[in-house]
């Protein structure tokens, strides 16, 4: 993994075998990022979409391996209840089936490994953001007050 900050944005690549969501992890925790939003493209290996199951409240995970294109990655960072940097993330692969179809599987980012190269654009706000539980819902959502 390198990064470059600018006035802005800070432009992470990561690389071949490294993981996505702990390469964002770990430049926040460098940086002391507490909040901000981030978007990205690339190629994996391995990824696990997670569909959320309300009735069941937890979660399903799929996954794919093999030539995978992140064909579009976004998210945000805020904080969890011991201050440290939290990665909420969605994103849309593509990749072939074994018959050589074109498949497409998208949701929530629970993890991908870099198969080639990630590239993403992370632009940090001035103000934290933190998480709560929110009972209507059932989940944790940004705390804005």
């Amino acid at each position: 993994m390198d990064y470059k900050k600018t006035k802005n944005n800070i432009y992470i690549r990561v690389d071949k075998g490294e993981s996505v969501v702990r390469t964002i992890l770990s430049v926040c925790k460098k940086e002391n990022i507490q909040g901000g939003y981030f978007q990205g493209i690339g190629a994996c290996s391995t990824a696990t979409i997670s569909t959320y199951i309300p009735e069941q409240n937890d979660f399903i995970d799929h996954t794919v391996s093999g030539m995978i294109e992140m064909i579009s990655l976004m998210g945000n960072i805020s904080t969890d209840d011991t201050d440290k940097p939290f990665c909420h993330s969605h994103a849309v692969f593509s990749y072939l089936k074994d018959n050589g179809e074109i498949a497409v599987v998208a949701g929530h980012l629970k993890e991908a490994q870099i198969g080639y190269t990630g590239e993403i654009v992370l632009t940090p706000t001035e103000e934290k953001i933190g998480r709560v539980f929110d009972p209507l819902a059932g989940i944790d959502v940004w705390k804005l007050s």
